[in-house]
């Protein structure tokens, strides 16, 4: 009886419960592997690019007019190495947390169960974001000392709710803008097919996590709604800052770096795409009273509203 009780899915489960065996039943039925589910040794196309142009930071500029189609594809090789770079401190982070939350769960729980399934999908896009930076010939864009120290201290200071709104703030926004550019003829095929891959699998990821934040945000004291409405405002600039590093032109070939990261954080077609992709999260929080009116002044400033 108590065996078919834990194998069976489950009449009775609390919302949340049910909630995650949802999930883990959808990641029986379509998870990927990217050591063979990607095609490694196809040749790249010497006239894609590697981000579609809507999508890179300095597309509209002067500067991006003047580029050459060599020098924008170099460009979006870059941008495409930051991004993943990007991707792969955070999912690191994100396990991390997880690993730590599941210290204070149930181990028999379905949120458990699906919290390791999470874990496991993160490990796998932490390995196909590495090979596929080696695979464009890129390299990794590694966080100075600064940075470093920084992510080892959001380890202490995500807790609770910040948890959630962090896996929402580095999943959501991202994975928006991968939708919108996953069928562009311009990308290169097999960085469409890790996008979609990374898609697929961050749809239930986004979902667990909004799961998550909707259970707890009713209960969360008054210190913790404004503890976590502080952090939402700390985060838009921060995204932007990380997905704007200098290094980024210098390695394109363009000379002064930081004078194209300007340029490209006041870029409004670079805002607009942004804003886009942050939209529903924006609106998401403000649902949930996590977007207080320091949080709204802020990412409205950022282009993220």
């Amino acid at each position: 009886m108590g065996d078919n009780a834990v194998s069976t899915p489950a009449r009775g489960l609390s919302g949340r419960e049910s909630f995650a065996q949802r999930l883990l039943a959808g990641s029986v039925k379509k998870s990927y592997d990217p050591v063979v589910d990607l095609d490694w040794d196809a040749p790249l196309d010497p006239d894609k690019l590697f981000l579609p142009p809507e999508v890179i930071s300095l597309f509209g500029t002067p500067l991006w007019d003047a580029m050459t189609p060599e020098q924008r594809r170099e460009l979006s090789r870059q941008e495409l190495a930051n991004v993943l770079s990007v991707g792969i401190w955070f999912e690191n982070l994100l396990n991390r947390l997880l690993l730590r939350e599941l210290m204070a769960g149930d181990p028999t729980s379905r949120h458990a169960h699906y919290t390791l399934t999470e874990m496991g999908d993160e490990c796998r896009h932490m390995m196909m974001f590495g090979k596929l930076i080696d695979r464009i010939e890129a390299r990794p864009y590694w966080p100075n000392r600064f940075e470093r120290w920084t992510i080892s201290a959001l380890q202490q200071l995500l807790r609770g709710s910040m948890v959630w709104v962090g896996a929402l703030v580095g999943e959501e926004i991202f994975d928006a803008l991968q939708r919108r550019t996953l069928d562009d003829p311009q990308l290169q095929p097999l960085v469409a097919r890790a996008m979609r891959i990374h898609v697929t699998e961050e749809a239930r990821h986004i979902g667990f996590a909004r799961d998550a934040l909707a259970h707890r945000a009713p209960s969360m004291s008054k210190a913790e709604t404004l503890y976590t409405r502080l952090c939402v405002a700390v985060a838009a600039p921060l995204f932007v800052y990380l997905m704007t590093n200098w290094h980024i032109y210098v390695r394109a070939g363009i000379e002064d770096g930081r004078a194209a990261r300007r340029m490209a954080r006041a870029n409004p077609h670079s805002r607009r795409a942004l804003g886009l992709g942050a939209a529903n999260l924006g609106a998401y929080l403000d649902e949930q009273g996590l977007m207080g009116p320091i949080g709204k002044r802020v990412w409205r400033r950022r282009g993220l509203l």
